[in-house]
């Protein structure tokens, strides 16, 4: 197998797994979740007082599901490479279910000081593993595919399309919660600081792990 080849993978593979867990940790330190993740915790809390077996990882990807929907039609484009997007989307949702088994479920955390570093540790972990997932030709989740798809077919930059993106989540976060669950459980302060600095956090990790590649990449 191809160096180049081997990093993809590696770059995938270090991108869905750290995902899951910050996801996780951002739950656990119960400072609000991300404007990504906010929606699908949102209705989890809503529909799992009706059906049990929804938990956080499944609502994780039947949201994906449904925002890849959306993207090929803002898109006016659909291609079965799409799809593996969305079974990128279920292993996550695997994945933090199971962290969240490790972890001792969903529940936040009780001392402040572990929420503070839970938050901390979880905001940035995300945006690592998004960071890993923008270098990777491999299928990463929906929200990723959506950004990179949506700049590419009408020439927009990146980064602002990132931000735009979150801003709009972070909308559809506050539309969820004030009319799923009358109050606004699963968003606080960390929502609000995680929707102005995902993105400028992301590139500074995606420069990070482009410095610290290049060694490598002169070794070829």
């Amino acid at each position: 197998m191809k160096k180049t080849d081997i990093k993809n993978i590696a770059h995938w593979l270090i991108g869905i797994i750290a995902c899951s867990f910050g996801i996780c940790l951002s739950t656990k330190a119960d400072f609000g979740l991300s404007m990504i993740s906010a929606p699908p915790y949102i209705l989890h809390v809503f529909m799992s007082r009706f059906f049990p077996w929804f938990t956080q990882g499944r609502s994780e990807y039947i949201w994906e599901l449904f925002l890849l929907i959306v993207m090929c039609i803002v898109i006016w484009r659909f291609k079965l490479k799409y799809l593996l997007s969305f079974g990128t989307a279920v292993v996550v949702g695997l994945l933090i279910d199971g962290f969240f088994s490790m972890l001792g479920g969903n529940g936040g955390y009780g001392p402040l000081y572990v929420r503070i570093i839970a938050f901390v540790l979880g905001t940035c972990i995300t945006c690592c593993a998004i960071a890993f997932i923008f270098r990777t030709t491999l299928p990463g989740q929906v929200y990723e595919m959506f950004v990179m798809n949506l700049s590419e077919r009408y020439s927009l930059n990146r980064d602002r399309v990132k931000l735009c993106f979150d801003i709009s989540m972070l909308i559809i976060s506050l539309v969820f919660a004030l009319s799923m669950t009358g109050s606004l459980k699963g968003l606080g302060v960390g929502t609000v600081i995680t929707t102005f600095i995902n993105a400028p956090v992301i590139k500074l990790f995606g420069m990070i792990i482009d410095k610290l590649e290049k060694p490598l990449q002169k070794e070829k």
